[in-house]
């Protein structure tokens, strides 16, 4: 709008005039002064602070604010006394921003202590990346899901997958409200687009976008899926816990009487059921490791890994061969490998508590992400067990679900032995990692640093099950069992005739026979493995490797899918 005005006003006059208009008229104003000079709004556009509020939007604005406060004074005084943060407090520790919400008003009305109804759904920036996220508020009925409350985080969910975006669920929840309240009378949770919804998505959703969750508190019975159908999960130490069943159930139903923190807390789903994949001190670590794992995932399952600048390793690569010993049989930690394999700092191991002979985790090798699957011959020389078999299938599943290349370190006497691991399903768990193994298609890479016995290799991507190359190391041994094992198999009889002294000589010399057998320069000379390399070398060889295999294409296999499940 233009509009003419008699005289010469100073021009600091004319611009506050200018503004004052286009904030009054909502639309920008243009004064033409008496000499015909004109003055539009300043040089950085206008001012809208200060526009014309209406009492319609005020009452609004403070229903809105009234709503953010969260549930009643009680809900927050039982959060102090639990220790923990206010859910919106949680979320400003963990998102550099929250761009919006959905659903704030669900509720509103009803008893006036339903806020939100207890579910804060939204999206939010983390390191210049779009999140979604669903949070439970404690303050609101101990965090309980109410019908209102599941249909956001439905919603919430369904979005994510739309934008192709991780999805983080930051859990604090007692489980399905109960209620007779005749709004809720009737509520099951178990209709097609209640409840059970939630559960059906996260598991079609699985290995579109990434899902994340944190615990904060007991989660109990059905909601528990919530938090193990996260790809990762977070536990928070003394205040969380999770189980199929109450303790007061348990009792009741079994005559045991146990804790939360004994049937479900943090130390028994890191180290017996493997169900966590981090257990953090407090929230505030909790908050750092969701922007750390953030990351090394993709956005979605097609999108490009998050990349850094790439930094050298913290223990010198060139020293790599020193660290292995000669002995197949001597303990060593693989952590002093892969410190020389990974950039600095870069190391981000999941379930380091559950099953220790098998090393899981994240890195980056040249600023890219990749996956790390190393034998621990610091814990059972690194033999592989029902447990460290499911943990090692669920891993290189996940990555392959998001495309992260797979480097394995084997150093395996192979499959653990004896009635103990039959009972546990060695043979029903371990043909899950030798099936994840060979069915992950990105970029994967075999490095055999010392031994490789038995179907140990098959589970640790040997020559035969798809590796973009079998790399060894000059400490390599690759052969069907050690040479103390093979010469006891071969020589049985013949040994238990002869008395102690030729025993010991018959043995050692048969024994000196066999490691010829298995030289690795013998084997690498028949094509047995790809490339018999330095060990100083290993580093920069993965760094090459890695580059020449970044765009690798997968293959559509004619099936619906496997029958091996996870």
């Amino acid at each position: 709008m233009k509009i003419e005005i008699g005289g010469e006003p100073d021009p600091e006059t004319a611009r506050a005039i200018v503004t004052a208009l286009s904030q009054h008229l909502d639309e920008p104003v243009e004064l033409i002064t008496g000499s015909g000079a004109r003055i539009g709004p300043p040089d950085d556009g206008p001012d809208w602070d200060e526009a014309v509020v209406t009492d319609r939007e005020a009452r609004l604005r403070e229903d809105i604010k009234e709503i953010l406060t969260g549930g009643p004074e009680r809900g927050h005084d039982k959060i102090a006394e639990l220790g923990k943060l206010f859910v919106r407090d949680r979320l400003d520790r963990i998102f550099d921003e929250i761009d919006y919400e959905d659903g704030t008003f669900a509720r509103y009305g009803d008893s006036g202590e339903l806020p939100a109804d207890g579910m804060i759904t939204g999206v939010g920036t983390i390191n210049g990346r779009t999140v979604f996220f669903a949070a439970n508020d404690y303050t609101v009925k101990a965090g309980s899901l109410g019908q209102m409350g599941v249909e956001k985080e439905i919603r919430l969910a369904e979005r994510a997958v739309e934008a192709g975006a991780p999805i983080l669920r930051l859990i604090d929840s007692t489980g399905a409200r109960l209620s007779l309240d005749e709004r809720d009378e009737g509520d099951t949770h178990m209709d097609r687009y209640r409840g059970g919804r939630m559960f059906y998505n996260q598991c079609i959703h699985s290995g579109q976008v990434p899902q994340i969750g944190v615990l904060y508190g007991p989660d109990i019975a059905g909601s528990a899926y919530t938090p193990v159908f996260c790809d990762y999960l977070i536990m928070v130490e003394e205040i969380s816990g999770m189980a199929i069943a109450s303790p007061r159930i348990v009792e009741a139903v079994t005559g045991e009487s146990i804790t939360m923190q004994e049937l479900g807390g943090p130390e028994v789903h890191a180290t017996e059921s493997g169900s966590a994949d981090l257990v953090v001190p407090d929230e505030e670590t909790a908050a750092t490791t969701v922007r750390d794992l953030l990351g090394y995932l993709p956005q979605s399952h097609d999108s490009e890994l998050p990349s850094r600048p790439p930094s050298p390793p913290s223990l010198n690569p060139k020293g790599l061969d020193q660290i292995i010993p000669d002995e197949p049989n001597e303990g060593y930690d693989v952590h002093r490998v892969i410190d020389r394999l990974v950039d600095a700092e870069s190391w981000f191991e999941l379930k380091p508590s559950f099953a220790p002979e098998l090393v899981t985790g994240l890195a980056r090798i040249d600023g890219r992400p990749v996956g790390i699957v190393a034998n621990q011959p610091a814990h059972n020389s690194g033999a592989i067990f029902p447990d460290s078999a499911e943990k090692g299938a669920g891993f290189v599943w996940t990555c392959d679900a998001f495309g992260i290349p797979l480097v394995y370190l084997c150093d395996t006497p192979g499959f653990m032995v004896g009635s103990a691991v039959e009972r546990g399903g060695i043979l029903q768990k371990g043909r899950k990692f030798i099936y994840a193994t060979s069915n992950a298609q990105v970029p994967k890479f075999c490095v055999i640093t010392r031994k490789a016995y038995g179907a140990g290799i098959y589970a640790m991507a040997g020559p035969s099950f798809g590796p973009d190359a079998t790399l060894a190391l000059p400490s390599a041994e690759i052969a069907v069992m050690g040479p103390e094992a093979a010469v006891n198999a071969l020589f049985a009889d013949q040994i238990e005739d002869m008395d102690a002294e030729d025993r010991e000589a018959f043995v050692e010399s048969m024994q000196d026979e066999y490691d010829r057998f298995i030289d690795i320069r013998k084997q690498a000379a028949t094509m047995q493995v790809d490339e018999l390399l330095p060990a100083g070398d290993l580093r920069d060889q993965l760094v090459e490797r890695l580059h020449a295999f970044r765009d690798k294409r997968r293959t559509t296999r004619d099936r619906y899918h496997g029958t091996v499940l996870f």
